[in-house]
């Protein structure tokens, strides 16, 4: 068996195509990590009583497999059965909170596994659960491998722990439930449609969804272990987080392997109100998909595109037209990074028009109430939780669309990187900017080997792009400060015209109404028509410094609207 998950060279994934992995036969091989079956459980003591039982009669090493009940503080307290694995404890979450999110990552905490499989206090799991699980840890570090699972209907004490026990001990637990009567989870079918995930790509963290799940100890900490602050959803923010960690997300789909969720889901059972209830919570966390984020003009906790502008040495005017621009595009959770030598900036005496840091105070001033842009003293590098980086240089304006634009051409290639090259026209060499994926270079960094370029890994992982920047996506700053005036000049015209209008408009409508007030109290019919036609005449005036009516009207049918000529037969009846 392939020991690379052991400290050996990590391989390759491209994507999320695991087909190079060759896991073992179950039952066929020896392992050597040891494991941590982790069980959050609050109450239901008679389902947590049947999922140990479960877990007593796993083909797993007994002497490589522990089990961490944590009591999320039940009432009354739970208690280990009389059917459990043999190296099982119950410990009881602290720090005050609550929550399954909260209890399994005490229960990480006091893990000593190589392994850790989160498994859900209501899970009837068959014989080779654990072992098909672990078996992929054996390959490489970060690979989180999900196990399969169908809700049933369950009625306390069907089966009994001892049954449950017997059952999976004989390797025949898919008995013990009509599967006819059984409900796949929703994640099947995205399974099913991707080919096992293989062909999903950067969305494949879509199906992180708990219940029963597994991955390196290590690499949960890396990832930053659960967001204990989400009492719902905090699989989905976590399974991102693991993607953006540069994870690689494996279907566990041997039938021996599978499981019995007992009941249906709390989310099965109230999917409207806890949709409600996650959506802000999970978008406020995670960029993608980018629809979520529906609202124009937010920010968010995470934002979706991570901008970085060098400003040392640059000329004022072009980083501000650039920053600018990608705070005024149509993608709006934008968050910049303006690195330069700000402490520099000192208030001694002096000549403010001659200072050598003139630029630098420009900008500061300019950004220092601006809670999307973070002035540093240098690149902050890769944050994992946002999705992307863009790196640009100074003096080149992306355009309103450019970024959403960058962002449909990575997603629906699957790029890891994608660089766009702008040649100024000056003699000046060309400027390139970078749009990167972050969980790409994640995985990137974890698999190259020691002076490796990694963009060239990221290229062999992830694919990459050349684009020709200036044909594309920016602008030099010089020609966007240009148009930008002229437009303003041309706004401001246009405004002017716009008040000369209403003004008109309002002037006529006072006119008319005066006029109508006149022709309706008119003591006979020829004092109304004469009143009816000087309010036409002072209409007609109103129109042509409107724009709206020729100067010389041709008297007729044509010239009196239909409104007009109700009124004037209204006003002549009377």
């Amino acid at each position: 068996m392939d020991s690379s998950g052991q400290g050996g060279r990590q391989p390759r994934i491209r994507h999320n195509d695991y087909g190079s992995l060759q896991p073992a036969e179950l039952g066929a091989w020896t392992p050597t990590l040891s494991v941590s079956v982790v069980i959050p459980a609050y109450g239901a003591q008679h389902k947590l009583d049947v999922t140990l039982a479960s877990l007593a009669s796993q083909s797993y090493p007994a002497e490589l497999l522990d089990v961490i009940v944590v009591d999320d503080n039940s009432e009354p307290p739970l208690r280990l059965p009389e059917i459990k694995p043999e190296r099982t404890r119950l410990i009881t979450s602290d720090d005050g909170k609550w929550g399954s999110g909260h209890a399994f990552h005490c229960g990480v905490l006091a893990a000593e596994g190589d392994i850790v499989l989160r498994l859900d206090s209501d899970m009837l799991v068959f014989r080779e659960h654990v072992e098909a699980q672990a078996r992929w840890h054996h390959l490489a570090d970060h690979l989180v491998v999900l196990g399969h699972k169908r809700m049933v209907p369950y009625t306390e004490g069907r089966p009994t722990p001892e049954e449950a026990a017997k059952a999976v001990a004989d390797g025949a637990a898919a008995a013990l439930f009509d599967l006819a009567e059984s409900q796949a989870h929703w994640v099947d079918e995205h399974i099913e449609r991707s080919d096992a995930l293989r062909t999903s790509g950067h969305r494949s963290y879509h199906v992180y969804v708990g219940a029963t799940g597994s991955l390196r100890r290590e690499l949960y900490h890396e990832a930053g272990g659960m967001d204990r602050a989400l009492l719902l959803g905090g699989d989905s923010e976590f399974g991102y987080r693991l993607a953006q960690t540069g994870a690689v997300f494996i279907p566990e789909l041997d039938p021996r392997a599978s499981s019995w969720h007992l009941g249906l889901t709390q989310m099965q059972q109230n999917r409207e109100t806890g949709k409600r209830y996650r959506e802000p919570l999970v978008n406020q966390r995670v960029p993608q998909p980018r629809w979520r984020r529906g609202a124009a003009g937010r920010q968010w906790q995470v934002p979706g595109i991570d901008a970085v502008v060098h400003a040392a040495g640059a000329d004022a005017a072009d980083v501000i037209a650039t920053v600018d621009g990608l705070l005024g595009g149509a993608v709006t959770d934008v968050r910049v990074s303006l690195v330069g030598p700000w402490s520099e900036l000192s208030d001694r005496r002096g000549d403010p028009l001659q200072d050598p840091q003139f630029d630098l105070r420009l900008l500061r001033e300019n950004y220092r109430t601006d809670q999307r842009v973070r002035l540093v003293e240098a690149d902050p590098g890769r944050d994992r939780a946002v999705p992307y980086r863009f790196v640009v240089p100074a003096g080149w304006v992306p355009t309103s669309g450019a970024l959403q634009r960058l962002i449909r051409l990575a997603d629906q290639r699957d790029l890891g990187l994608v660089q766009l090259s702008m040649a100024s026209g000056d003699g000046r060499p060309p400027a390139t900017a970078r749009f990167e994926r972050s969980m790409s270079f994640a995985r990137a960094e974890r698999v190259r080997d020691e002076g490796e370029d990694l963009d060239d890994v990221v290229a062999e992982l992830f694919d990459d792009f050349l684009l020709d920047g200036t044909e594309w996506a920016f602008q030099p700053a010089a020609e966007v400060t240009g148009r930008k005036k002229e437009l303003t000049d041309w706004q401001g015209k246009a405004a002017h015209w716009r008040g000369v209008a209403e003004r008109h408009r309002l002037a006529a409508r006072q006119a008319q109404l005066r006029l109508d007030y006149r022709a309706g109290y008119a003591p006979t019919r020829s004092d109304r028509l004469r009143a009816w036609t000087r309010a036409q005449w002072v209409l007609h005036g109103r129109r042509i410094a409107l724009g709206l009516a020729r100067r010389t009207p041709s008297w007729g049918r044509a010239m009196v609207p239909g409104g007009l000529r109700r009124r004037f037969r209204a006003l002549t009846r009377r």
